[in-house]
């Protein structure tokens, strides 16, 4: 659920939060394995902070990834096509070699969001646009149906 995104703003915030009626719009989620500590709004059944680190921790059921924007995205987008049963929020980046290999080579469908984003801090506040666009990435037939089945504006792309 939290992401830092490619360096600070000028809040010096680095830590950013789905808009909930995203996440509400998608169905319910067994684990969300990149919590923050504190948080306004659960996003899943079960969570996973910095303190417990999701990427060592096994993943079960429907899980929801909006994960760390640093130099480990490559891993989380790994373990989320492994676990194949997972929904993922990331920067639109389709020039990334990440992008291809995790997300072209691996998902199920993209749902490119229309707009920018606006995020949220951990105390709740809206924050302004992300720094680029974003989309949904499915790793699965069933939550590609939940993207289809959404109110999130944006293309859908079926990969599989």
């Amino acid at each position: 659920m939290n992401t830092s995104f490619e360096g600070k703003t000028e809040t010096g915030k680095d830590e950013w939060l789905t808009p909930p009626e995203i996440i509400k719009s998608l169905g319910e989620f067994d684990l969300d394995p990149c919590s923050p500590i504190n948080r306004p709004w659960d996003t899943a059944k079960n969570h996973y902070t910095i303190q417990d680190d999701g990427l060592l921790l096994p993943w079960n059921g429907r899980v929801w990834l909006n994960p760390p924007y640093g130099n480990k995205i490559d891993l989380w987008l790994q373990k989320a096509a492994l676990h194949q049963n997972c929904m993922v929020l990331i920067f639109a980046r389709t020039d990334t070699a990440s992008f291809h290999a995790n997300v072209f080579n691996q998902a199920d469908s993209i749902l490119f969001i229309k707009g920018r984003l606006k995020l949220y801090h951990v105390s709740g506040k809206q924050g302004d646009s992300a720094g680029a666009p974003s989309c949904l990435v499915s790793y699965n037939k069933e939550n590609s149906q939940y993207l289809k089945n959404s109110n999130i504006k944006g293309k859908l792309i079926i990969l599989k």
